[in-house]
């Protein structure tokens, strides 16, 4: 049984940094596919970022070069690193975590976060 608890969302401005965390409990990172998907108003909730348990990352072309996901196994933490954030990244983001090998799909993940609120202003 896996927990998953987002923080580090908030309002920033156009070209602004932010980093979200992930902090999970009842199972170690180490052993697991961990990623982080987003959701805006009226839109499907789309893939961002995912880092497997060897260490290997896959990222959505619209945040590749910006967006940074990597882990912290003695923290037990997952965390986004987001750069040079655009209006079109506002959205709720939630991490995920998959028993099995993880990826682009929604479906690979077993467990899932509440997510957090992520707001960029012009």
């Amino acid at each position: 049984q896996v927990q998953l608890v987002e923080s580090g969302g908030g309002l920033v401005q156009a070209g602004e940094s932010l980093r979200l965390s992930c902090a999970a409990s009842g199972r170690t990172i180490s052993t697991l596919g961990m990623g982080w998907f987003r959701q805006a108003p009226g839109k499907e909730r789309e893939f961002v970022a995912t880092i497997r348990w060897n260490s290997i990352t896959y990222y959505a072309d619209a945040v590749k070069g910006r967006f940074t996901i990597y882990r912290d196994n003695a923290k037990n933490k997952v965390y986004l690193q987001m750069n040079s954030l655009r209006l079109e990244d506002t959205a709720v983001y939630t991490c995920a975590a998959a028993i099995g090998v993880s990826g682009s799909n929604p479906g690979l993940y077993d467990y899932w976060g509440q997510g957090t609120q992520v707001t960029v202003s012009s």
